[in-house]
């Protein structure tokens, strides 16, 4: 297990352009299974997962050829599907939360797919069934055994288009129905569909491959199911949840920071929440210039009440950077009201938190209380270990803002979503040491 161990009072200062965006990498990587012609893919992140997924690839038959830092070729014309019963496939596959989206891809191309339960962060229950009711409604056959955690689905007699009302907006069941209902006979209506950023940039690669959607972008797709798809070229979006974490990051240490090639249009309303903090930005071109400030403070409502910050279905809020909007308020001046609606363990962090000296109230699995410092007192340096990737870089923000030493254990937790970041933030002006 490697270990961060992190000097405080850090002041950074410079540029850094964010990696490839984690979340659209492992829906675009599956995507190469839909067809048997080259698909080739810039901008993907050097991080656990991801590599852990093109491993995983590479071993069911698809031919990969690295091209540089970033870019990968794949050819997915020669797939073993005996592989999905192996042990090795299993245990791979089980490691990885991204390996469901594999289904899709397979059960569109080649009737059927099996996967054994997908490991992933500890932040809670995190369903798959908008996963398999999609596939279901789509003509396919499911099947789950109890015993063994395993999932297999089969369309003996292809897949058929239809209606469907997602239960939830899941990013990763939207994608994964997408991409199996793109070669289904006839026409899939899909209601409640996810409409983030990366499910946009998946769509348009299909669209690229010969793939008829409409709708893109919105929570209604309608997709025209065609025999084949071909190869196609991609570049993925910067992460969007890297530039929130910088973002906060920036404020809690009093740093001067840009970030390049932001791609703002494809934000949301993540920069507007992070200023509801009282975080300043400049906007110039693509790059967000983020000044050195000595406080900052948090908005209230109107009528003067608490800010509440919650997640929400995009365009809202994600998730992924409410333990970012938590750790960067515990210096600002004021109150804010953080809701974690739809993961009940990702707020558990704080509790090391509170052990750095802040001042948090943890009103139940869902909802903390943040009652900013005003750096009128500093955090401290402790020993913590990182429960997932999201908390990790919270506490690796705190360290750095905090006086003394620190040391975060479990850090391939946050390998698994960030990009050498250690050597990144250290080419900053930070002082974090890699300890294996």
């Amino acid at each position: 297990m490697g270990s961060f161990r992190i000097q405080g009072n850090a002041k950074l200062k410079g540029e850094i352009i964010p990696q490839g965006a984690k979340n659209e990498a492992l829906q675009i990587l599956c995507a190469v299974l839909l067809t048997e012609e080259t698909v080739t893919i810039h901008k993907i992140p050097n991080i656990r997962d991801v590599m852990k997924l093109i491993d995983l690839l590479d071993d069911i038959g698809v031919e990969v050829e690295k091209l540089g830092d970033e870019s990968y070729r794949f050819t997915a014309n020669n797939i073993d599907l005996k592989y999905l019963d192996s042990d090795e496939y299993k245990k791979k596959a089980a490691s990885l939360r991204g390996s469901v989206m594999m289904l899709g891809p397979l059960l569109a191309r080649f009737g059927k797919a099996s996967i054994p339960k997908p490991g992933g962060d500890k932040i809670g229950r995190r369903r798959l069934d908008t996963h398999f009711l999609g596939f279901k409604k789509l003509g396919a056959e499911f099947k789950y055994d109890n015993k063994t955690s395993h999932f297999s689905i089969e369309a003996k007699n292809g897949l058929t288009g239809t209606y469907m009302l997602l239960e939830e907006a899941s990013v990763t069941g939207t994608a994964n129905i997408i991409m199996a209902a793109v070669m289904a006979k006839g026409k899939t209506t899909i209601y409640n569909a996810a409409c983030e950023p990366y499910i946009q940039q998946l769509c348009r690669m299909m669209v690229r491959m010969g793939a008829n959607i409409h709708g893109i972008g919105s929570n209604l797709l309608t997709i025209e199911g065609v025999e084949r798809l071909s190869g196609t070229t991609h570049t993925m979006l910067p992460d969007m949840i890297e530039i929130g974490s910088f973002i906060g990051m920036a404020a809690m240490t009093q740093s001067e920071i840009t970030i390049k090639d932001a791609r703002i249009d494809q934000l949301g309303i993540i920069p507007e929440m992070f200023q509801k903090l009282g975080i300043k930005m400049e906007f110039h071109g693509d790059d967000i210039h983020i000044p050195a400030q000595d406080s900052y403070t948090i908005d209230t409502f109107i009528d003067g009440s608490i800010l509440t910050v919650a997640d929400a279905v995009w365009p809202g809020f994600t998730p992924d950077l409410l333990s970012i909007v938590l750790v960067t308020a515990t210096q600002a001046q004021g109150t804010v009201l953080v809701h974690q609606k739809m993961f009940e363990s990702r707020l558990f962090f704080v509790d090391k938190l509170i052990d750095m000296g802040a001042q948090i109230i943890l009103c139940d699995p869902h909802r903390a209380t943040v009652i900013g410092l005003d750096r009128k007192v500093n955090l401290r340096g402790i020993q913590m270990t990182s429960p997932d990737i999201r908390a990790g870089v919270s506490l690796l923000i705190a360290a750095l803002s905090a006086d003394g030493e620190s040391v975060i254990h479990n850090v391939e937790q946050i390998d698994r979503g960030y990009q050498y970041i250690d050597k990144r933030l250290n080419a900053l002006g930070a002082n974090i040491e890699r300890m294996d």
